[in-house]
């Protein structure tokens, strides 16, 4: 299965515009969003922004971010492509969904705590499934600001070490731009795609995840 994951558009109808056009090029069987499709705005922008990417014609699931405006998770389940708190399926492999972040000191729209997102977890998760993930897990080159501090989910870090997940798409950490592993889980962080950041993975059940960050 070959998947295209974007992350932290904030609002850039324009790349979300030029990666539709590159990916008309392109075969793959869906799209991940992993949230904050607007800049602090509400369904009228996230709805602009989506529109060139569903007009490929191909499923699509996200999440919202922790910047995403209150309607925002209300659109994503009008268009169906809603995961948050969620499981669908594809082609046999199960995707489940964590928008919004863990708290932090900004005070933004969408914050969970780790119970929280702990819970979201245990209620959807199924073995093999992949997680979409606004938020990192901690300790990982996913989740590391400038300065150097750790400040993604304990909570998520926690349940990859338990469960094992084969992958963990996640954004939200701008300067986290990159791949690691925890155990025998591939974390992608593709960075943002208002700066033209986007990751395309490679999953077939029982062989290694393999990832391509890519700008455009």
């Amino acid at each position: 299965m070959r998947l295209i994951a974007v992350t932290d558009i904030h609002g850039d109808h324009r790349k979300s515009r030029k990666l539709a056009e590159v990916l008309r090029e392109e075969e793959f069987d869906a799209l991940l969003v992993a949230g904050d499709l607007t800049h602090f705005s509400g369904s009228g922008e996230a709805r602009k922004v989506l529109k060139p990417l569903l007009e490929l014609g191909k499923p699509l699931f996200a999440v919202h971010g922790n910047c995403d405006g209150r309607d925002v998770p209300e659109l994503l389940s009008e268009l169906g492509v809603n995961v948050h708190d969620n499981r669908v399926e594809l082609g046999g492999i199960g995707i489940i969904g964590v928008g919004g972040s863990n708290v932090t000191p900004f005070h933004t729209l969408w914050e969970l705590t780790e119970d929280e997102i702990q819970g979201i977890l245990e209620r959807n998760y199924r073995r093999g499934d992949i997680i979409l993930s606004h938020v990192p897990p901690h300790g990982t080159v996913a989740d590391r600001v400038h300065s150097g501090h750790h400040v993604g989910s304990r909570a998520l870090r926690e349940f990859i070490e338990r469960e094992g997940p084969p992958l963990v798409v996640c954004g939200h950490i701008h300067e986290g731009r990159g791949i690691d592993r925890v155990g025998g889980t591939t974390v992608v962080n593709p960075g943002p795609l208002f700066r033209g950041y986007y990751a395309v993975v490679e999953l077939e059940r029982g062989k290694e995840v393999k990832v391509e960050l890519k700008r455009l």
